[in-house]
């Protein structure tokens, strides 16, 4: 069962990173898989009420290796933590099968209680390289957190989620392959971007009420609105950054 495992996490590992050339160098040079290894081992003595001898074997691992992880989590099967520096997960985190982790990925916890406070990560999770995932929420199956996300609230399975705080860019079609760092490199929408498109939208659609109303009260409209700029809503809504349309002042 042991190697059995162990086997499974070597051959993720080759299957998600084209820099592990083989096996004996995932097993010699991987910080992840030996995360996994001392974890198993100090969750061992964690159920069997050796509690004081778990948290100093996860205390040992993070020396070792960089990765903190509570004898108490619960890892599923084909985790990989890759680079591995900083990634800390919490006592309460729950972690499916094949998640990717990157570096200086936090598993945190933003209360005191004794209960469930940390995140629940579903199958097939990515999460990019500095991301905080927060607080007792999901993170639904196959969704991608960008790197340097912060995420607070629960993600609907199979989304992407970048910014501070995180919000959804994008919604996975259909399943795709695997994805490094949690965001795909071409066709990833700008949310700001996307919020500026949309009131300039709003706002052309208005002047062009004001100057039909203006039309029907007076047969023509007024000085003001004549010079109103209507060019607003002739802009591409597409266009990469926001553009100032030009009227009188």
């Amino acid at each position: 069962m042991i190697f059995k495992r162990l086997r499974q996490d070597i051959a993720s590992i080759r299957q998600r990173d084209p820099a592990a050339h083989s096996w004996l160098e995932v097993v010699l040079c991987y910080p992840g898989l030996h995360a996994l290894v001392i974890h198993r081992l100090s969750q061992w003595c964690w159920n069997h009420g050796f509690r004081v001898l778990g948290r100093f074997l996860s205390h040992v691992g993070k020396i070792s290796t960089g990765i903190e992880i509570h004898p108490a989590a619960q890892l599923g099967e084909r985790l990989f933590i890759d680079h591995g520096t900083g990634v800390v997960i919490g006592e309460t985190a729950i972690i499916g099968a094949d998640v990717t982790l990157y570096h200086g990925v936090t598993l945190g916890g933003t209360s005191l209680h004794k209960g469930k406070r940390h995140p629940t990560l579903e199958d097939g999770v990515i999460v990019g390289s500095g991301a905080q995932v927060l607080g007792p929420i999901t993170v639904g199956k196959g969704a991608r957190i960008g790197a340097n996300a912060v995420v607070l609230t629960d993600v609907p399975p199979g989304v992407t989620m970048v910014g501070i705080p995180a919000r959804m860019v994008m919604r996975r079609q259909q399943q795709s392959e695997f994805c490094a760092y949690g965001l795909p490199v071409e066709d990833l929408p700008d949310p700001v971007v996307r919020a500026i498109d949309g009131l300039r939208g709003q706002v052309g659609a208005l002047l062009e009420r004001v100057h039909q109303l203006e039309t029907e009260m007076h047969g023509h409209p007024s000085e003001g609105c004549a010079r109103l700029p209507h060019a607003v809503a002739e802009e591409p809504a597409n266009s990469d950054e926001p553009q100032v349309a030009k009227g009188g002042t």
